[in-house]
């Protein structure tokens, strides 16, 4: 029980690190550099699975490395017990056998004169030549007998060594194998923390990134209003001076050029490019067209509703709804992957979009990204 105990307590804590690291992952903005951090996780992920069977099958190995060094003290005690008699019946034996051969050199062997001179009968000849023959008979199994017994305590002797040597073995094996699974778990702790590490660490750096491209588009989309709204207000003001004059209007130096992004002819949305930027962070969710979650193209609908205008929660019937043009401007929609993704261009080559599974509202590149099929204009 202790042995799973560990391994339960074991397993629970690289779990516990695997959804840190999945939870961080799912709030990635990818890029190549996350993506190919992403790859080497899942790689050493299944590095780590392999080593966890590992880890169970050392487990295994040294509970039963444990069960046998149990069974090896069980038949140690035993033979214990049976080399103390064994030795109790060579000292028995040796006994006896010294006390007959005192009784042999105090009163010495009776010879067959003396057998057949103390006899009175022939039947008294046969049983004193039959006793003596006993004794003989005796002394010799006693001789035996420790013989016997001496070989007995001399192979327990080896026995006994034989199972202190695979005792000892069992023991080693069992610390070699502790020693390995300790090694392992080690392994993993590190591989998954720096796995995280480089993960965060990245993440970090792409957030700060991200929060300065959402700022630097919101400043430009800020300064960009401003300098439609300057020219609005100078054509006006020089069509008013014109109606007041009744006559040619006069020279007006215009105001020094602003860098305003020029797209193709016609009225655009700029604003959706500012709608889309509020949004940024918030989680991808198939089929989601809220602040709660978005697809792509439920994104696209949303921010356009939010100006009054009604576009279809699909990417085909959003580029069908929508007018083609040569070269975007803020507000515009951008489509890729044959018409499997679209986005909000916010200028400067990119545009907000909500990716995919595991992703959030983000600012992507137009030539990073990959499979641009086009620009549309909504109407």
């Amino acid at each position: 029980m202790r042995r799973y105990g560990f391994l339960l307590l074991c397993t629970l804590a690289l779990a516990a690190l695997m959804a840190a690291v999945a939870a961080t992952v799912a709030r990635a903005h990818s890029t190549p550099q996350i993506r190919a951090a992403q790859a080497h996780e899942r790689a050493v992920m299944a590095e780590v699975n392999a080593i966890g069977k590992q880890v169970q099958v050392a487990q295994d190995q040294a509970w039963s490395a444990q069960q046998r060094v149990k069974l090896v003290n069980q038949s140690l005690r035993r033979n214990e017990f049976r080399l103390h008699v064994a030795r109790g019946n060579l000292k028995a034996a040796q006994k006896r056998l010294a006390a007959r051969l005192y009784s042999l050199y105090v009163n010495g062997s009776p010879s067959t004169v003396e057998i057949i001179a103390g006899a009175h009968s022939l039947s008294q000849i046969i049983s004193r030549t039959e006793s003596a023959q006993a004794l003989s008979n005796q002394d010799s199994e006693l001789g035996r007998q420790a013989l016997s017994f001496e070989r007995s305590v001399q192979a327990r002797e080896r026995q006994l060594h034989r199972l202190k040597q695979a005792r000892e073995q069992a023991l080693r094996e069992k610390q070699a194998k502790v020693r390995e699974v300790t090694s392992e778990l080690a392994q993993q702790r590190r591989l998954l923390a720096s796995i995280h590490s480089s993960i965060s660490r990245l993440q970090a750096q792409e957030a700060a990134r991200e929060r300065a491209a959402a700022a630097a588009a919101l400043a430009r989309l800020r300064a960009e209003e401003a300098a439609r709204a300057a020219a609005q207000r100078a054509a006006e003001a020089r069509a008013k001076q014109t109606q007041q004059s009744g006559s040619a209007p006069p020279t007006i130096v215009p105001p020094p050029p602003v860098p305003v992004p020029t797209g193709n002819p016609g009225a655009g949305h700029p604003q959706a490019a500012s709608l889309a930027l509020q949004e940024l962070g918030v989680p991808y969710v198939w089929g989601g067209s809220s602040p709660a979650g978005f697809d792509c193209s439920g994104l696209v609908m949303y921010v356009y509703g939010e100006l009054g205008i009604s576009l279809p929660h699909y990417t085909v019937a959003q580029w069908n709804a929508t007018d083609p043009i040569s070269s975007p401007a803020p507000g515009d929609l951008v489509f890729f992957n044959g018409l499997q993704h679209v986005g909000i261009y916010i200028g400067g080559g990119r545009f907000v979009d909500a990716p995919h599974t595991g992703s959030v509202v983000r600012i992507d590149s137009i030539s990073n990204f990959g499979g641009y099929d086009g620009a549309r204009r909504v109407p």
